[in-house]
């Protein structure tokens, strides 16, 4: 069952034909970016995670979308923003987790995480154009580490996710495999880095000095120098 965070006036928000995800986890200390500590206290890392979430949720606001919806593990915050549904995750491992966000859609679909900030609408621009499925069948969002970033598909299908071994340096290249294996035709988005470090936090910040994510690692390394 989802719900919708309707309060207040979205205008900036445009019809499309793709659904878009986001898969998240609720930014509690302890729980999320849990490989910035000990350089941030678990407190700070949840307040990156938090700054990294609104961003990504500002981005997904700002394309058409036939729905945007927030696939999360845990409870919404003052973090959410209106005019995005909040569905909760199923049970099992990431990639049942990704399986089952897919699997409740109903037409074309991508997914993105809550570890780039630095994502624009431009970059998200070609997956949800009026023609993002005129020629292919999926898109690839690969990221440094050698995960994936964001992934579309123009008939979700959960089984294109399930087994993919996650969290690993192979988890793209087994995940593209498993979409050319299905014989679908895959474009890719740009390469992306992931905040998983402190040293991938300055750089993604340089990168998108712009964000919630950059003010907000500002203001902690002010902090730190005090």
């Amino acid at each position: 069952m989802s719900t919708v965070h309707t309060a207040g006036t979205t205008t900036h928000a445009r019809q499309g034909g793709t659904t878009v995800l986001v898969i998240a986890k609720e930014p509690l200390p302890g729980r999320v970016k849990t490989r910035l500590t000990p350089h941030f206290t678990p407190q700070e890392a949840a307040h990156l995670a938090a700054a990294a979430l609104a961003d990504t949720l500002q981005a997904v606001l700002a394309v058409p979308a036939r729905r945007r919806v927030l696939v999360l593990d845990g409870a919404p915050g003052p973090w959410l923003p209106p005019g995005v549904e909040v569905v909760p995750q199923t049970p099992g491992g990431l990639d049942e987790r990704l399986a089952a966000a897919f699997g409740q859609c109903t037409g074309p679909a991508l997914l993105v995480g809550m570890d780039t900030p630095q994502i624009t609408p431009e970059l998200l621009a070609p997956a949800l154009a009026a023609d993002a499925w005129r020629d292919c069948e999926a898109w690839f969002g690969p990221a440094e580490d050698g995960g994936f970033w964001a992934l579309g598909l123009a008939a979700p299908d959960p089984a294109l996710l399930r087994g993919v071994p996650m969290s690993t340096a192979t988890t793209g290249a087994v995940q593209r495999a498993r979409l050319t294996s299905a014989g679908l035709r895959v474009r890719d988005l740009p390469r992306l880095r992931d905040v998983d470090t402190p040293q991938d936090a300055e750089q993604v910040a340089a990168a998108a000095p712009g964000t919630r994510f950059a003010a907000a690692l500002a203001g902690l390394t002010r902090a730190g120098a005090l």
